[in-house]
């Protein structure tokens, strides 16, 4: 009167009940063995019919691929800023976020901090921490089929439309034959904007007890305009090294203790030849815990 169970379940019982009654008898057991053999191919041919033939073996061309969904990557090839695939990905030097180059030459022109982080790019020109990014776009135009040639017909209906000259594709120039010995041919070489024009060393001098935790200074060597103050280096040195509003900071160059209205052309000019160093403006500064 019990429930039994499912058909596929109760033949291995049944069998193993048959061989204990007939186990005196040798050919009660050759046709159990040809019927445990003719259940066994029943059940491999039931699992070949359920999961397909041969699931379980890779082709040695396809091992260790798999196909990816376009969604997946889609988070990494977008542009924050207008919601598209990167078209001239550009990244941003300080944090390494990218987006489309006139999108972030667009957001440039009303404020100096990535879209993405909040971090300042550049005091002044954040523009010129920005660099093209090819690989990236190399990427976007292999993943998304046809953005690259929609993106070129647009750029020439854009310039036809106006009745300009279609902008051709830079062309690599053939490098002349040189006798002797090669020399290195040199691209486009960045060169310093000439508003930029101190460069600083930031020396650490030490912090007295109290101050906390602060973290150090990546970055000792900074170029920045000589109209920049005194003040602005300490928001720089706050800024960098996440320091307290209760912490004081003491800028000093040679022996005399900076004001934060005086402007490091000032400072180089009144100083003299003993505040610089392989042509930089050395400043030390330290970090003291202000009275209450």
């Amino acid at each position: 009167g019990a429930p039994s169970c499912s058909g596929s379940r109760s033949l291995p019982f049944e069998f193993e009940r048959g061989r204990s009654e007939s186990s005196g008898d040798e050919d009660d057991d050759d046709e159990d063995d040809e019927e445990e053999e003719v259940e066994e191919e029943e059940m491999e041919g039931d699992t070949g019919a359920r999961f397909g033939p041969d699931d379980g073996e890779l082709d040695s061309d396809d091992e260790g691929e798999r196909m990816i969904n376009l969604a997946e990557l889609t988070p990494y090839i977008l542009c924050s800023i207008c919601k598209g695939y990167f078209i001239d990905a550009t990244t941003i030097t300080e944090c390494l976020h990218t987006f489309c180059k006139s999108c972030i030459v667009r957001h440039f022109y009303y404020s100096n901090r990535c879209p993405k982080c909040n971090i300042v790019v550049h005091q002044t020109q954040p523009l010129y921490n920005i660099r093209l990014d090819r690989q990236l776009q190399d990427i976007v135009y292999k993943l998304v089929v046809n953005l690259e040639e929609r993106e070129k017909k647009q750029m020439h209906d854009f310039y036809k439309e106006r009745g300009l000259e279609v902008p051709k594709p830079a062309v690599p120039q053939p490098v002349p034959p040189s006798r002797g010995r090669p020399r290195k041919v040199l691209g486009s070489v960045f060169q310093i904007p000439p508003e930029l024009d101190i460069s600083i060393l930031l020396e650490f001098i030490g912090a007295n007890e109290g101050t906390g935790n602060f973290k150090p200074l990546e970055k000792k060597f900074v170029r920045v305009s000589g109209e920049a103050t005194i003040g602005h280096v300490e928001k720089f040195l706050r800024r960098k090294m996440d320091l307290d509003p209760a912490c004081q900071v003491d800028i000093i160059c040679g022996d005399h203790l900076l004001e934060h209205y005086q402007t490091l052309r000032e400072i180089r000019q009144v100083i003299g030849e003993s505040a610089v160093q392989d042509g930089l403006l050395v400043l030390h500064y330290g970090l003291v815990v202000s009275p209450l």
